[in-house]
């Protein structure tokens, strides 16, 4: 009766774990989609966003030249709140820091995310501080 227990707890454990490379595969898919479509120039660099569930990434990129411009993050600080409203600070942030770098517009590149709940935040604070996308 235990040797059964344990041999339907592996078999959850594969199949969860056959889930999760479903997921990590089709988000691969996804961002590889978006990219082949989407490049930064000098003239328009690229945005790109990450956000994990405890922080949020954001890099302008200028991939002709292969280097990034302007970046933020709330990596290592002590920001409070949702991640939404992290989300919102860090859009707003990027775009002060572009309007510095003299970036007015950028292609906005999702990484493979839904435009929806955070990303969307992060987009509207960021055209609220004038970057153009």
């Amino acid at each position: 009766m235990l040797t059964k227990y344990y041999a339907t707890r592996l078999e959850r454990l594969v199949n969860n774990m056959a889930n999760l490379t479903k997921k990590i595969l089709n988000l691969s898919l996804r961002k590889n989609r978006i990219r082949s479509k989407i490049s930064g120039t000098t003239e328009r660099p690229r945005l790109t966003v990450s956000i994990s569930n405890k922080h949020v990434s954001a890099q302008i990129i200028d991939d002709v030249k292969q280097k990034t411009l302007v970046a933020s993050t709330t990596v290592g600080t002590k920001q409070t709140g949702t991640i939404t409203e992290q989300a919102a600070i860090i859009g707003a942030d990027i775009a002060k820091k572009a309007k510095k770098a003299k970036i007015n517009a950028v292609v906005f590149d999702r990484n493979g995310r839904l435009y929806a709940g955070r990303l969307s935040a992060f987009a509207e604070a960021a055209r609220k501080e004038g970057l153009g996308f």
